[in-house]
């Protein structure tokens, strides 16, 4: 029998993918029976990312300040700018390999059954940055699941509209599949092996 405290935190636990009502009523007897300390220490670094972690103004990836660390550094090329889905994507291909443009995260991709539209991903913000004249190469990076495509492709027309040249990164990825699980040599590889989109 659970008390409704404990039954909170096992709902509670649920919002994590992946995580269904058994997995979370096992994770949640482990912090209770052996791990009070590291439950405590969780919590605390959730409440604490929660407030103080937002997104760049720039690119929307997550960031502490009002701009990245990448997009701050002067190290970085803007004139060549990959956009990907998610933040995990930065992160896969800032391990994978060499590359020193800038991101653009859009925080999802085109679904309109879903809702998700391009005022729903800031394309405006995308569109805007491309019109300045700054970017030269525009690198798509999105999965390639129907909606990543399709992401692409109205990536690939707004860059065609402002005359920037487009990219989308090569052969390697998985059709179907997500950057996020791709190893470094086969994302290394459809990097390096772009083409004209």
């Amino acid at each position: 029998m659970t008390t409704p405290v404990l039954q909170e935190l096992i709902r509670a636990l649920q919002c994590l993918p992946g995580i269904g009502p058994k997995s979370a009523q096992r994770a949640a007897f482990y912090l209770l029976e052996r791990n009070r300390d590291g439950a405590r220490r969780l919590a605390r670094h959730l409440e604490e990312a929660m407030t103080r972690i937002g997104h760049c103004e720039s690119c929307r990836t997550f960031s502490e300040n009002s701009r990245c660390r990448i997009c701050e550094s002067p190290e970085r090329d803007p004139g060549t700018l990959c956009v990907v889905e998610t933040p995990l994507d930065v992160a896969a291909i800032e391990h994978a390999l060499d590359y020193k443009g800038q991101y653009f995260v859009l925080m999802g991709r085109l679904s309109p059954i879903d809702g998700v539209s391009p005022e729903s991903l800031k394309l405006n913000l995308l569109e805007e940055r491309l019109a300045t004249g700054v970017v030269k190469e525009l690198i798509v990076a999105t999965g390639t699941t129907m909606e990543g495509e399709a992401t692409a492709h109205y990536l690939k027309q707004m860059a065609r509209h402002l005359q920037v040249k487009a990219t989308r990164i090569a052969y390697g990825v998985p059709v179907g599949g997500e950057l996020e699980y791709v190893d470094s040599s086969t994302l290394s590889h459809a990097i390096q092996s772009r083409r004209e989109y």
